[in-house]
């Protein structure tokens, strides 16, 4: 997309690059106790869904709903089927428009809690990093 693009370094501290979008880069929150994905818009720049043309808005709310999709998969291979999407463009700790796409379940930790800073992360561990991003990458066709 843009040259100018570039990830906040928040994020390499608690997700990793599962794949590219046409408008997102799609990201992998280090986090088994639920299945998450952050899309992050790959535009210099952006703090808010309005700085977003209407054209990459509708982009942005179709790889939403396509994460969504992947959510539910992981969700399933891990024997613990999303009972609930959380959609959510925070930006309160990192600035940069980004949108997470979070799987919930009844009986998670943090029910019916939100999940944004509570609770220490449990990493996927290598093999289920590994897994889970195959996973991803083989759904988006790639």
């Amino acid at each position: 997309m843009t040259a100018a693009f570039k990830a906040d370094p928040a994020f390499e501290t608690g997700s990793v690059i599962a794949c590219d979008w046409p408008l997102c880069q799609v990201r992998l929150q280090d986090d088994a106790r639920y299945p998450w994905l952050i899309l992050i818009p790959r535009r210099a720049g952006l703090h808010e869904i309005e700085d977003l043309t209407p054209a990459e808005r509708a982009a942005l709310m179709h790889e939403v709903v396509r994460a969504g999709e992947l959510v539910r998969e992981l969700g399933q291979a891990a024997g613990r089927p999303v009972q609930k999407l959380n959609v959510a463009a925070l930006g309160n700790v990192t600035a940069q428009l980004h949108v997470h796409v979070v799987g919930r379940r009844h009986d998670d930790d943090q029910w019916p809690d939100p999940v944004w800073g509570r609770g220490a992360a449990v990493p996927w561990g290598a093999n289920g990093l590994q897994a889970a991003v195959s996973r991803i990458r083989l759904s988006s066709g790639g």
